[in-house]
């Protein structure tokens, strides 16, 4: 067995790391075709990334043009404890008021600094300006260098 195979993680590990992780790096393709990164809070729903961003951002602007997205989502900082998670894939853009919300309060609820009684009105008032975004995956790529010392 390779190296890369005995690293990978498994379908349930990958889902239990995504599920267990907040924020993710988010590679959109600019207009000029190069990558665009930016660091993003998301949620897991119905088995996908989901992310909201303001409609005017350049990452949306990204994204109307070209939907093709890499999320990562990785952790470590010793060789033999990095894990991560790579999903290329394609965005499903969500425009309709209530599934942006719905978004919205699953990423606000895990933000350090939004009080659980004001996450309504958090969610709310920046939510009248802003997209959802599923990602539907084409291909994910996984690694857990702990599996690598057994």
């Amino acid at each position: 067995m390779s190296e890369r195979a005995k690293a990978a993680m498994s379908a349930d590990e990958v889902t239990e790391f995504l599920t267990s992780h907040r924020k993710m790096t988010l590679a959109t393709i600019g207009r000029d075709g190069t990558p665009h990164l930016v660091a993003m809070y998301y949620a897991v729903l119905e088995g996908q990334i989901a992310f909201w961003t303001y409609r005017t951002s350049q990452k949306a602007l990204n994204m109307a043009r070209d939907p093709r997205v890499t999320c990562l989502v990785e952790t470590g900082d010793e060789y033999f404890d990095l894990q991560g998670v790579q999903v290329n894939g394609a965005v499903r853009i969500i425009e309709e008021q209530a599934g942006v919300l719905e978004i919205g309060r699953r990423i606000a609820a895990g933000i350090a600094g939004v009080p659980a009684d004001g996450l309504e009105d958090y969610v709310a008032y920046t939510g009248r300006k802003r997209f959802g975004y599923f990602v539907q995956p084409t291909k994910v790529t996984s690694w857990d260098h702990r599996k690598l010392l057994t």
